[in-house]
């Protein structure tokens, strides 16, 4: 039998451990883990032999080149690896370039935008958005995004004018921008939708894959993203017309007999272009991982919702806005407070356990650099700023006010697909240990 003296001890010191353990790390208690966690890149954590093939194939054959090579046998890599990247996105063509950068300028030449052209963009989104329309001689236009972290439909509006002849909808760290609003006032004013999906290969938008909706949409397979061959790129489109000044100006104006077989005959002709084939080998590496893409999404999506189920029983807890929960690839779980004094102390003491957590990240708020607000191109007679218009439009903070105090409120951890449930139940502790302090 226990006497009450010893109940009664034993019930302090089990409180006394209790409360010892929920002590946070940064006021001396003990941390989550015992080491930092970090999420890893995606697709080299599923390189194998697959990968090591495709390698191996192209140097027996010798044929390194993606139109043509020694032998019988024309090189194939890279053309299959458009037929299945085009069948997986649900588009009708799929083109292979040197990188997301690289697929952005085709796809800005294969619309023909130009000098006197409006683009629209967000104003949290990487260079290469900006620098594509500047290097078409365009002029970007910023809108504000929205706690999606994506461009904000209402401020959409507001920002067209004759010029306007393309939205960018970018879908931002693996969540898809809010489509069933962007499309309709895109065809309301006859202006052109072009998806990027840099960030979010792999994610979907109500049931079909990003980059399935617009005009024409990208695909970046660098490092940081959901399939890589270490850099690389994809344009899609079900536009034939657009499909094949793609493929001209990925190879200096010229259509090669593949693609000219697929669109049954050409009708563009020929135009200047620039040079952003894809080789064998980066395409050999990328068809392996196209085929794995499924697994991949599917694993990191199973530790996101962990993680969101974990969590979302919290009082007064905010999170990230998704337009397409069940087509976000919850590669982050983002929560958001009421000033960047408390996120910045939700950011110190999550740390503090091992589990760090960061600001959104992979972008950058491009009205603010000083490049950019500057109006800095590689030629002071580029076209894009030299006219009245160029000259008038003003960039800096004063342009972008909300995107700027939504990023500074928000922050999480990032996700790989290869966590271990031990991984994600310490991120979810952390989480439940730190937020009702902040």
């Amino acid at each position: 039998m226990v006497n009450r003296r010893n109940f009664l001890a034993a019930a302090a010191a089990a409180t006394g451990a209790a409360q010892a353990a929920d002590e946070l790390a940064i006021q001396g208690g003990k941390p989550v883990r015992e080491t930092p966690l970090h999420a890893r890149f995606f697709g080299p954590l599923y390189y194998d032999e697959k990968e090591r093939q495709q390698l191996n194939e192209v140097v027996e054959t010798g044929r390194p080149f993606r139109w043509y090579g020694p032998g019988n046998q024309p090189p194939m890599k890279v053309l299959t690896f458009e037929q299945e990247f085009a069948a997986r996105m649900q588009s009708r063509y799929a083109l292979a370039v040197t990188s997301g950068t690289a697929a952005l300028q085709t796809a800005v030449a294969a619309l023909g935008i130009g000098p006197g052209d409006e683009v629209i963009l967000p104003a949290w989104t990487w260079h290469s958005c900006f620098n594509a329309v500047v290097l078409a001689g365009a002029l970007p236009v910023f809108a504000e995004i929205d706690e999606s972290f994506n461009i904000d439909p209402e401020d959409i509006e507001s920002k067209i004018t004759p010029q306007t002849k393309l939205i960018m909808a970018v879908h931002l760290q693996g969540n898809p921008a809010d489509l069933d609003r962007i499309l309709p006032i895109a065809r309301k004013h006859g202006i052109r939708v072009m998806e990027d999906c840099a960030q979010s290969v792999g994610a979907s938008y109500k049931g079909r894959p990003v980059g399935s909706y617009g005009d024409i949409a990208i695909y970046s397979l660098q490092l940081n993203k959901t399939i890589s061959a270490g850099e690389g790129g994809a344009v899609v489109t079900n536009d034939p017309l657009l499909f094949e000044r793609a493929s001209r100006f990925h190879d200096l104006g010229g259509l090669r007999p593949p693609h000219e077989k697929e669109l049954g005959r050409g009708k563009a002709g020929w135009f200047i272009g620039s040079q952003f084939r894809l080789n064998e080998f980066s395409g050999g590496v990328l068809l392996a991982q196209l085929r794995k893409l499924d697994r991949i999404v599917a694993d990191v999506r199973a530790n996101g919702a962990r993680v969101y189920e974990g969590i979302r029983d919290l009082p007064g807890i905010r999170l990230r806005r998704l337009p397409d929960p069940a087509g976000e690839l919850a590669s982050a779980v983002f929560l958001g407070f009421d000033s960047k004094a408390r996120r910045d102390r939700f950011m110190a003491m999550m740390k503090a356990e091992n589990v760090p957590v960061g600001p959104p990240g992979g972008s950058v708020i491009l009205p603010t650099q000083p490049h950019i607000e500057n109006k800095v191109t590689v030629h002071p007679a580029w076209p894009s700023f030299t006219s009245e218009r160029g000259r008038a439009i003003q960039y800096g903070a004063a342009c972008c006010p909300r995107t700027i105090d939504i990023l500074s409120r928000f922050a999480g951890p990032s996700l790989d697909p290869k966590m271990t449930r031990r991984d994600t139940d310490d991120i979810v502790a952390a989480i439940r240990k730190v937020y009702p302090r902040v």
